[in-house]
């Protein structure tokens, strides 16, 4: 009965998002399990997903452009490619997240768990991440400018050639981190 409507649910999200949004309540945040589910590549913008399990889930290349994810656990979860722009990712965790070449602008991410994610090349210009945990996150070559990383924790992160212009990093813990060949807020180089 669980796996009909598992595949129900997959099937809704998959066909009409709008039908999917209307039937998700306030009790729905922690409810809704999409653990591994295959969402390769759909159309899931403007999706509630608040508080959705998608551990393991595929959404590479999938569209979440202005989707609400806050709070969800994307442990494990494939985002490469993925477009969420504008997406409210408050509070997910995301751990071991591959989100590899995702497209982030003016996302959500504020005290978001992102320990030990591939955030190579992901594009995160004007993404707030306030207070969000990087530790251990790989971010080799991300475009992070004018983002918000007040108060971020990017302890043994690796930003080599990251470009960090204009970003707010006041009170970030950059303790450890690799910074090398990144581009600092202030447009100066590190070596």
């Amino acid at each position: 009965m669980a796996s009909t409507a598992r595949t129900d649910s997959l099937d809704l999200i998959f066909s009409d998002v709008a039908a999917w949004n209307s039937l998700r309540t306030p009790n729905d945040s922690g409810s809704t399990n999409l653990v591994d589910a295959d969402l390769a590549g759909a159309n899931l913008a403007g999706a509630n997903l608040a508080g959705a399990d998608l551990t393991g889930a595929d959404l590479s290349g999938a569209d979440l452009t202005d989707a609400s994810l806050e709070g969800a656990n994307l442990t494990s979860v494939e985002l490469v490619g993925a477009d969420l722009a504008r997406a409210d990712l408050s509070g997910v965790i995301a751990h071991d997240a591959n989100l590899t070449g995702a497209y982030l602008t003016r996302a959500c991410l504020r005290d978001a768990d992102l320990t030990l994610a591939y955030l190579t090349s992901t594009f995160l210009g004007y993404a707030d991440l306030a207070g969000a945990d990087l530790s251990g996150a790989y971010m080799t070559g991300a475009y992070l400018g004018d983002a918000d990383l007040t108060g971020a924790i990017l302890i043994s992160a690796y930003l080599g050639k990251a470009n960090l212009t204009g970003a707010n990093i006041v009170k970030a813990v950059l303790d450890g981190a690799d910074l090398t060949n990144a581009t600092m807020p202030d447009g100066t180089s590190v070596d």
